[in-house]
């Protein structure tokens, strides 16, 4: 089963043009939108913060929805299409078979050699490489491989070459002007997080550098700290949880945290003071 969460109201046109699927098939009213449930029958799709680009969330393969009949926060959780209209999952989210190889050959320039992430391959990179950028993706795409390439230790002029390349393959390229605006240093580095909360494309699944080197190992917070996290309160655990899996290698303010967890600020703060007296982080 399959889900597209909708909290924002005033995208439900724009997400009926692309899926008018969702005027029929099962409804759940949320607190703050609408849940759209699609049968998968087998197939797959690939979860997303941003379906389409938009803050739009589609849950799937492992990821869970509040469903009814819950209650949170004094809501209650209805079916206003019951589950017995649901409807299968529409082609255009199903997930695709795309197998990155290294060179990659992008359909009309050159081969792109994959740089490597201080030593481990980053399969964000490969996939930004290998892929025919539409509008809507392009800058941000260019962008971040292009602080990407930077956080390998490339000199700026190669990574702007490789970007100009880059650019160049697109069946619709950016301006001079608009690609002037790609070569800035980003505010911050991009982990894995941020990367795919901005580009909706990126399959972490293919990328050797989860969990820091590319495997999860024994300085992970969860096996660190494996028996006792039955101890911990449900808010500490759950963030336990994000540290440990989503944001693995990183530190994520506790606004990143509480966004993702969909957790109340405080109550993550309070759960990251928990776990640092308790000596897990």
């Amino acid at each position: 089963m399959a889900v597209i969460d909708v909290d924002d109201l005033n995208l439900l046109p724009e997400l009926k043009e692309y899926l008018p699927e969702i005027k029929e098939t099962t409804r759940v009213r949320t607190r703050r939108g609408y849940h759209y449930y699609f049968s998968l029958n087998g197939e797959q799709v690939k979860s997303t913060n941003s379906l389409f680009g938009r803050r739009l969330e589609l849950r799937s393969n492992g990821n869970y929805v509040v469903a009814p009949p819950s209650i949170i926060k004094a809501h209650r959780y209805v079916y206003e299409i019951p589950l017995s209209e649901i409807l299968p999952i529409p082609k255009i989210l199903l997930k695709k078979k795309n197998n990155l190889a290294s060179p990659t050959k992008d359909k009309k320039y050159n081969t792109f050699k994959i740089p490597k992430y201080h030593g481990q391959k980053v399969g964000c990179i490969g996939q930004i490489l290998s892929r025919d950028l539409q509008e809507g993706e392009r800058n941000n795409s260019l962008f971040i491989l292009y602080n990407l390439l930077l956080r390998n230790k490339n000199t700026e002029e190669y990574s702007k070459k490789l970007v100009i390349e880059k650019n160049k393959s697109l069946s619709k390229p950016l301006t001079k002007l608009e690609l002037k605006k790609v070569y800035r240093k980003a505010s911050y580095n991009y982990g894995c997080v941020g990367i795919r909360d901005r580009l909706a494309y990126i399959k972490c699944e293919d990328c050797e550098y989860r969990f820091k080197d590319g495997e999860l190992k024994d300085s992970n917070i969860l096996i660190k700290n494996i028996r006792i996290l039955p101890e911990l309160s449900n808010a500490e655990a759950k963030t336990a949880l994000m540290l440990g899996i989503v944001f693995d290698g990183e530190n994520p303010s506790v606004t990143k945290i509480s966004k993702k967890t969909k957790m109340n600020y405080n109550t993550v703060k309070k759960a990251i003071i928990g776990l640092k007296g308790k000596g897990i982080i």
